[in-house]
């Protein structure tokens, strides 16, 4: 039988259906939006300091997401909208990168970057699968690819290892919130 805070298994399965719903509505909202807004911009500082000014309001989402899964009473379900969240975003924040750059000068990349060649380039990048069809050829173009090898190398070893220690966690505070069942029995 489940305690007061134990939902049903039905209520269970509906909960998990919510958070994958919301979490892919969420991803494809992301991408639509990467889509249809204006990028007309040329790469300057101001590019610059936008894609900086995104990677550090990325950090302060993610520190804060990171928080409250370990205050979730469902935090393996939380971390699940929070990389939901994270990691498309990551990737679009890249993607806009290399297209502006393209659109300031044709020269950066070994191919022309539409919106879609800039996703698809920066998906190869964050995947390290790295076909080699689309490469940088300016050294602005092997920084911003750099910087992104080193932050995904940094994601995927450092953030991991902080998710799934957010969720042990917040697991741990919920086991010691539950009453013990044992003091109730006999």
């Amino acid at each position: 039988m489940a305690t007061l805070g134990d939902p049903t298994p039905r209520q269970r399965r509906s909960l998990f259906l919510r958070t994958g719903l919301r979490a892919l509505v969420t991803a494809m909202l992301l991408v639509v939006l990467y889509y249809v807004l204006p990028m007309k911009s040329v790469l300057d500082t101001h590019t610059v300091l936008l894609l900086v000014l995104c990677l550090a309001v990325f950090v302060a989402v993610l520190a804060w997401r990171i928080r409250g899964i370990t205050r979730s009473h469902y935090p393996g379900l939380r971390a699940i909208e929070t990389l939901a969240v994270a990691v498309p975003l990551y990737i679009l924040a890249f993607a806009a990168t290399y297209f502006l750059t393209e659109q300031a000068d044709g020269s950066y990349f070994t191919q022309p970057m539409t919106r879609t060649g800039a996703l698809y380039f920066s998906v190869t990048v964050f995947s390290t699968v790295g076909f080699g069809d689309i490469a940088p050829k300016t050294d602005a173009a092997r920084l911003v690819v750099t910087a992104q090898m080193l932050l995904d190398l940094l994601l995927l070893g450092f953030g991991v290892r902080v998710f799934v220690s957010a969720v042990n966690l917040g697991r741990q505070r919920r086991a010691q919130d539950k009453p013990d069942d044992s003091a109730h029995a006999g």
